[in-house]
């Protein structure tokens, strides 16, 4: 097989990282005709393997990476903790978390889209989904913005926007697959992450608050609440809070393992939506559906970077990008920021979490050699990642936003750019301080701590 591709291109042979090199041309080649990532990455991996040993080797392959990762205990906490957050999406609990957090900020300019954030901050506690988040406030936002003339650049904007914030704070999906792939603690990424995500919704207030001085009519009072109504509406936001600290509370100490506190965090947002008695038997099989749909594509992508990147370590890519990228005449912090702009490029064109799960097992060892943290590394890639779900042209979340509230597309891009702004500072802001991903992490789950 080897000589017959070399034949296409005049050489009597082909050397293994060329082949490793023509596979990622033909994976992203594949991509534009429709063609799912995991199925490209798949199909790109068994051939290229088939080619570099033989085919039996390469079905042997394909059967052991599919039935390893489809049965791996360890990655049970993936549907777990999509089914939880797909559950307080059924459930409503996103539209009661907005309402307590209009209830207290409302009544200021931009208060409403201020309780967007709010709401949705704490609903990441529970959820760590991306584009659900964007759907759920997309769906009960910008109803009530509308009815208050709120401009369509603001709510629309902001609806987008807090989708990413599930990217970086726990459980973070992103977070998970990130640590599948390095084998690195999910529980230390979920710290590493915490901060950087607090402060990206911070930064996406203090947007909101400039931006409606600079023009009150983007974003007019609403009503005030007195506060019989603010206190009563703080059960449920501090019930999701109760859980989020179980969760997380729980991997730190060690008491669960990813997966056990999925299986908490799950039963937990179940037994408060069955409580309220509006969370039927239709609303449980369409979070049931939902979730393996979720899931299944996740670990599908996972299977297919693992039969590529089978392939890609046995054409010894990954090592010669490590010592490429190690030997440039650069500062590391030059290097990484050109990785990261590897990242964001890419998944502008694919899908973000694809190519996060394509890119990182080449990138990741040269990572490790430059001596940077891998944790605040998953952070960094967090926020990257964040950005490229809301830039053109492959942006989930726009899309999401555009398809419920009938926005245009310049309206929502035009919304978005002072939060990508705020979004890029933080990133900036990451890169020159390092320690505001990696300080929580250090004091309170150290290495030599729980594993996972």
């Amino acid at each position: 097989m080897n000589s017959i591709l070399a034949g296409l291109f005049g050489l009597d042979t082909l050397s293994p990282p060329l082949i490793g090199v023509l596979g990622l041309v033909v994976v992203l080649l594949l991509f534009p005709f429709g063609i799912e990532l995991a199925f490209a990455m798949t199909l790109v991996g068994f051939i290229g393997f088939s080619i570099l040993v033989n085919v039996d080797a390469g079905m042997s392959m394909l059967a052991k990476s599919f039935y390893d990762t489809f049965t791996s205990y360890g990655f049970t906490v993936i549907p777990l903790f999509i089914l939880m957050g797909q559950v307080a999406f059924n459930a409503g609990i996103a539209r009661r978390l907005y309402g307590a957090a209009y209830r207290f900020v409302g009544h200021i300019p931009g208060g409403l889209a201020m309780a967007t954030v709010a709401g949705a901050t704490v609903f990441k506690a529970i959820c760590g989904s991306s584009p659900a988040t964007a759907a759920t406030f997309s769906s009960v936002a910008v109803p009530e913005m509308d009815r208050y003339h709120y401009d369509r650049r603001l709510s629309a904007g902001v609806v987008a926007i807090v989708g990413t914030l599930g990217i970086l704070l726990p459980p973070s999906v992103t977070l998970i697959v990130f640590g599948v792939i390095t084998q690195k603690s999910i529980g230390r990424l979920f710290l590493a992450g915490l901060v950087p995500g607090m402060l990206i919704a911070a930064s996406f207030l203090l947007v909101i608050m400039v931006w409606c001085r600079i023009n009150p009519a983007l974003g007019p009072r609403g009503e005030r609440s007195t506060w019989k109504q603010r206190a009563a509406s703080l059960p449920e936001s501090l019930f999701v809070l109760l859980v989020f600290l179980l969760v997380i509370g729980g991997l730190m100490k060690g008491f669960f393992t990813p997966t056990e506190a999925g299986s908490v965090g799950t039963a937990a947002v179940l037994l408060l939506a069955v409580g309220r008695g509006d969370f039927g038997v239709a609303k449980f099989v369409a979070s049931i559906n939902e979730s393996l749909r979720t899931a299944c594509m996740v670990l599908m992508l996972i299977a297919g970077s693992t039969v590529l990147g089978t392939f890609l370590a046995r054409t010894t890519i990954p090592m010669i990008a490590a010592d490429w990228v190690t030997s440039l005449p650069l500062p590391p912090s030059v290097i990484m920021a050109i990785i990261c702009l590897i990242y964001l490029i890419g998944g502008s064109f694919v899908d973000d979490l694809a190519f996060m799960v394509l890119a990182t097992p080449i990138f990741f060892p040269a990572v490790e050699r430059l001596g940077f943290d891998p944790y605040w590394f998953g952070a960094i890639i967090g926020v990257t990642v964040m950005i490229g779900v809301v830039i053109p042209p492959v942006a989930i979340n726009v899309f999401v936003v555009r398809s419920i509230t009938n926005a245009s597309f310049g309206t929502i891009y035009r919304g978005i750019l002072p939060f990508t702004i705020a979004l890029i500072a933080i990133g900036v802001l990451l890169f020159a301080f390092p320690q505001i991903a990696t300080f929580l992490p250090d004091a309170l789950m150290p290495e030599g701590g729980p594993a996972m």
